[in-house]
């Protein structure tokens, strides 16, 4: 039987692996049997001694590596890293979670995108492990594990942390007098009135089955991660020095997250993407027509709704129409630097320079900038509420035509495109050959 910290390491059985370490230092030492593992794991990609962990601190890495490749590589080979869908590999897994979060907590905190990274990735890893175990054993540790997490009857206030930080919503959950319904025969005596000539079998399969269970699990582990993190944090504001040990892996999770991010270009190029400063010289008539402040209606639109999801994306992600990989702000401006030294102040100045001035009657404006960065509903821009909403692409050419019509003045390259963005790669790419060609 799989174990349950294969899923869960906050169970009994993956506390008390960690407590069967013993020295730390040994988490560097080459072990024979993870390599093993590793070798012999079914589908497992070993072309080459790279993709091996061959102690405890490479697996840590190759775990959060996974998730880094997975969500960025559209050509991401998952057969190199099949040993992380074996469940023998439990024992060596949870010291590596327990490392990575031990090692993000002391050295970067709970705010930081190495902590959201962490506890996304451990998601994504449940997500994958039990699509991948047989139907008995997935029911065998949903059933497990949530028994241990829910006890009892479990009103929606228990998941409060989840429902907050919106991990879950309210309405994907099935409720009866206030308490969360997971169990089949539950379902069907709490709503046996409004069942009448319906399977209650179908019916319990399509509102709750494994599926919620499954959201329900992940979201609870991702949320004990980030708690983890919190608490370890708190504790290692107390001590002096933190283990060399955390900071070495500390210093390596951070070369994962920031080697630059790759895609691919249309005939298969590897290209490597690069914010880059501004270039006014380069925007596209729109959006210098809002920088110098809107006199008439639709202010409020121009500068929400139009000017910022372009600023955003042309400073930090220029490319994403064309590359097609979700990305959050802090992936490419992990410390927020570029946003509040040249973006927000480019926003803030076409904001002043409409008439009247925006901020002057809607101060709540800013707010709704910083939602639209996906920071939520916040007054001010920071790491741990981003991800509340969503980060809005730049409207295209259509759209701002239909909505804001009178920003639309076209010319010869509008004509050759769709998006202001489109039209911004376009004219960068005009500056740069015309500087070479001055050059040569």
């Amino acid at each position: 039987m799989v174990s349950v910290a294969f899923i869960n390491p906050f169970s009994e059985e993956g506390r008390q692996i960690v407590r069967e370490l013993g020295d730390l230092n040994s988490v560097y030492e080459e072990n024979g049997d993870l390599i093993d593992l590793v070798i012999h794991s079914r589908s497992q990609d070993i072309s080459d001694d790279e993709s091996i962990p061959h102690n405890l601190i490479d697996l840590a890495i190759k775990r959060l590596e996974w998730y880094i490749k997975k969500k960025n590589n559209p050509d991401f080979d998952y057969k190199k890293y099949s040993y992380l869908y074996n469940p023998k590999i439990t024992r060596f897994d949870v010291i590596a979670f327990y490392l990575l979060s031990q090692a993000i907590s002391v050295k970067f905190g709970p705010n930081s995108r190495e902590s959201r990274a962490m506890a996304e990735s451990q998601g994504k890893l449940m997500e994958s492990r039990l699509g991948e175990l047989s139907l008995r054993d997935r029911k065998h540790l949903l059933s497990t594990i949530l028994g241990s997490l829910l006890i009892g009857d479990v009103k929606w206030t228990t998941l409060g942390d989840l429902l907050s930080s919106r991990k879950i919503r309210l309405p994907d959950l099935v409720m009866s007098h206030g308490n969360l319904i997971l169990d089949e025969e539950e379902f069907a005596e709490s709503f046996q009135d409004k069942l009448e000539n319906r399977d209650s079998h179908k019916m319990y399969e399509l509102l709750i089955g494994d599926h919620i269970k499954e959201l329900i699990l992940n979201k609870m582990i991702m949320q004990k991660t980030e708690n983890y993190i919190t608490d370890v944090y708190k504790k290692s504001q107390r001590k002096v020095e933190p283990n060399p040990i955390l900071l070495d892996l500390a210093d390596r999770i951070s070369e994962v997250l920031n080697e630059p991010i790759i895609s691919y270009g249309y005939r298969g190029t590897e290209k490597k993407m690069e914010a880059s400063p501004f270039d006014t010289e380069a925007f596209p008539p729109c959006v210098k027509m809002v920088l110098d402040g809107i006199k008439s209606g639709g202010r409020n639109d121009a500068i929400i709704l139009f000017l910022t999801p372009f600023l955003s994306y042309a400073r930090l992600y220029p490319d994403v129409f064309r590359r097609n990989i979700t990305l959050k702000v802090s992936d490419v401006d992990p410390q927020l630097e570029a946003v509040e030294k040249e973006i927000l102040p480019l926003i803030y100045e076409a904001a002043e320079r409409c008439t009247p001035p925006l901020f002057e009657d809607q101060p709540q404006e800013k707010v709704n900038i910083n939602a639209k960065m996906g920071f939520g509903m916040h007054s001010e821009i920071e790491l741990k509420h981003e991800g509340e909403t969503t980060w809005y692409t730049p409207m295209g050419c259509e759209k701002v035509k239909l909505h804001l019509p009178s920003l639309c003045k076209p010319d010869e390259i509008c004509k050759k495109i769709g998006n202001p963005l489109s039209y911004y790669i376009r004219r960068l790419n005009d500056i740069k050959y015309s500087k070479n060609s001055k050059t040569d």
